[in-house]
């Protein structure tokens, strides 16, 4: 079972800022970092989820992303929102992802789905 590969300090942060700025999405994380094949500067790739609509945007988006840049930790953290990707790309992130927060897990790990 894959794992996500970032240190739980960093972590912490990453999910403090979800739950403040999106809470009431899904996030997704996929890439380097859930693959295997990062490394300690590898970037950190989410993707937004509204739990009750695929299509719809978060609004929250733009202030995770300033919080994220203004935050403590020292890689790049990248975020997409679901319902702007294209077909394809929801379907390479579907084949290797976790997920890093739902609402009603708030506080758990990341798990796969």
């Amino acid at each position: 079972m894959p794992k996500l590969d970032l240190p739980p300090g960093w972590l912490r942060i990453v999910r403090e800022l979800l739950a403040t700025h999106v809470p009431d999405a899904v996030e997704w994380a996929y890439g380097s970092r859930v693959s295997g094949g990062s490394h300690p500067g590898s970037n950190l790739d989410l993707v937004l989820r509204h739990p009750g609509d695929l299509r719809a945007e978060h609004s929250g988006r733009h202030r995770l992303l300033a919080a994220l840049h203004e935050s403590d930790l020292p890689i790049l953290v990248e975020v997409h929102d679901w319902a702007r990707l294209p077909e394809s790309f929801h379907r390479e992130i579907e084949r290797a992802h976790l997920v890093v927060q739902e609402p009603a897990l708030a506080g758990a790990g990341p798990t796969r789905s």
